[in-house]
């Protein structure tokens, strides 16, 4: 026995009768009502997955006016439910007025027992079906939303991040292919992710593929998809990247990791924007906007004949190029603090701080990482601290990769370090850190003045 549940509206007693006595032997819950006026409450009430509706119910009207009424009513307070009207004055105009209100099919009185119940029967797989794909599209659109919100965001105020934050505004709302390059750690993927939030297509998905992590025996299965069988380990179909980022962006990350062999198949398809999957003659077009990134120097991968010059000319309409961690001044400070709290929200640490002379430390050192490195190195620093002020000695950096900035120019500098390193150390207590430096406290303001600490 079926657990849906069916109403049946008529205003012939018996009809109602005999419908109900005969639906009962499959549907648990069968119900019955023989004036239409009710219809309004009794949906209201409870959800119904199958009204049969008669379609005349005043006596001398036989064209299923009131009918057609009842069964837009019914759509408009529960657009789920299937509708199937039952009259003993059918033609194939009321049929079709009906279907194009909703109905999923019409029956004819006197109606056959086993023809009514497989109308019904299929009504109900209708409408779990149109249920079930309601259920994947909601889905869908919250993976999608949810995937949009959770993004980081770009942080610097330096000229050169300014400049790239432009250029992003700029090439956003086209569909230009975008190559982004730079330093590993740089914040590629980042940036791509901005672009795709600003452009028209941030609705729908943006889809990232690390092109290095291929294997080259997969690599048009992974992009291209594959039908069932088209080799040994292919049990079912499967879509592939570009399908997946149809409407949307597809990222292909480390593109100068794409092997010579493969890129032939990567330009036919960014030229004809279709994709095979790998066992189909089925050519299916697609619609995206494509990003590429890479720490390569495209140009010289050119030049060697690692890189196809038309391949490169197709993935880079425009170039992005990310300035490493460096060469942006007071965003390493930004950046610190903006780790900071991400990182002691996460390990329940409260109001950390950094010190002057952790500061100072981080923006000496040369981030051969970059952000990368910059946001493990708060990571651990968070981790493994046991104070509220994190200073210069919480932060340990390999020495082969500083460069010999890192040292003091002047007596001046050294002077100024020396302050900075005795305020850090005593909490910023004027008086402990003076006695440390073996100076006055009165001195000790004068140098704090001079330096501007």
């Amino acid at each position: 026995m079926q657990k849906e549940s069916i109403l049946i509206v008529d205003d012939n007693k018996n009809a109602l009768s005999a419908l109900r006595m005969f639906l009962m032997l499959d549907f648990e819950n069968v119900v019955t009502i023989s004036n239409p006026n009710l219809l309004p409450s009794k949906l209201k009430e409870q959800m119904f997955d199958v009204v049969l509706l008669d379609m005349n119910f005043s006596a001398g009207i036989n064209n299923g006016t009131e009918g057609l009424f009842w069964l837009s009513e019914i759509k408009k307070i529960s657009p789920t439910t299937e509708v199937v009207p039952i009259t003993a004055y059918g033609d194939v105009e009321l049929a079709v007025k009906a279907l194009k209100l909703g109905a999923s099919d019409f029956v004819l009185k006197p109606w056959e027992n086993q023809k009514l119940l497989a109308t019904i029967k299929s009504s109900c797989r209708h409408r779990q079906s149109n249920l079930k794909i309601d259920k994947l599209l909601s889905r869908e659109d919250y993976l999608k939303h949810e995937i949009n919100k959770n993004r980081n965001i770009i942080i610097g105020e330096s000229p050169e991040i300014k400049a790239v934050q432009k250029l992003i505004e700029k090439v956003s709302k086209t569909d230009a292919n975008v190559l982004i390059t730079g330093e590993n750690g740089t914040g590629k993927e980042l940036v791509a992710q901005e672009i795709h939030r600003q452009s028209n297509r941030a609705s729908e998905l943006i889809v990232s593929v690390d092109m290095g992590a291929i294997p080259e025996t997969l690599f048009e299965s992974e992009l291209f998809g594959h039908k069932k069988g088209a080799f040994t380990d292919a049990r079912e179909d499967r879509i592939g990247k570009f399908q997946l980022a149809d409407k949307g962006t597809l990222f292909l990350d480390e593109i100068g990791n794409l092997p010579l062999t493969l890129q032939s198949k990567l330009l036919a398809v960014l030229q004809n924007r279709v994709v095979t999957p790998v066992g189909s003659n089925k050519n299916n077009p697609i619609n995206i906007r494509l990003i590429s990134a890479t720490n390569c120097n495209m140009q010289d991968m050119v030049g060697n004949m690692s890189f196809r010059e038309d391949l490169l000319y197709r993935i880079n309409t425009i170039q992005i190029e990310i300035p490493p961690l460096r060469e942006r001044g007071d965003d390493i400070e930004l950046l610190a603090t903006h780790f900071l709290k991400i990182f002691e929200k996460k390990y329940q640490k409260r109001l950390l701080k950094l010190s002057i002379g952790a500061i100072r430390k981080l923006k000496k050192h040369s981030w051969p990482g970059n952000i990368r490195e910059l946001q493990h190195t708060i990571e651990k620093a968070v981790i493994l601290s046991d104070s509220d002020v994190l200073t210069d000695n919480d932060f340990l950096f390999n020495t082969t990769h500083n460069s010999a900035s890192d040292r003091p120019e002047s007596l001046e500098e050294m002077e100024r370090i020396m302050i900075e390193d005795a305020m850090d150390s005593n909490r910023g207590n004027y008086s402990a850190a003076a006695n440390q430096l073996g100076i006055s406290r009165q001195t000790l303001y004068n140098k704090l003045k001079k330096y501007g600490l």
